[in-house]
C-alpha cells in the first residue's frame, strides 16, 4: 500500500487531473512510485464526498490496476 500525501492523508481516493484517472490510495497493488509521480507535477485532486462514485460523477475513471478491487 502506498504512503499518503500528506495533503491527502484523509482521502482515500484522488485524482490525475492532467489524464481524468482516480486512483485508490488503500489498494494494496498502488505503487509508491505513481503516487510520488503525481505529488511531483501538483496535479492531485480530491473529491468530496470521499467515494469512487463522486469521482465518476466528475468524469474520472479507475485506474486499470484497481479496477478488479471496486
Amino acid at each position: 500500500m502506498a504512503v499518503r500525501p500528506p495533503r491527502f492523508a484523509h482521502h482515500r481516493f484522488v485524482g490525475d487531473k492532467r489524464t481524468q484517472v482516480v486512483y485508490d490510495l488503500d489498494d494494496p497493488s498502488l505503487d509508491q512510485a505513481v503516487v510520488d509521480e503525481l505529488v511531483g507535477h501538483g496535479q492531485l485532486l480530491a473529491f468530496a464526498p470521499d467515494t469512487l462514485a463522486e469521482a465518476r460523477n466528475r468524469g474520472y475513471r479507475l485506474a486499470r490496476l484497481s479496477r478488479n478491487r471496486a
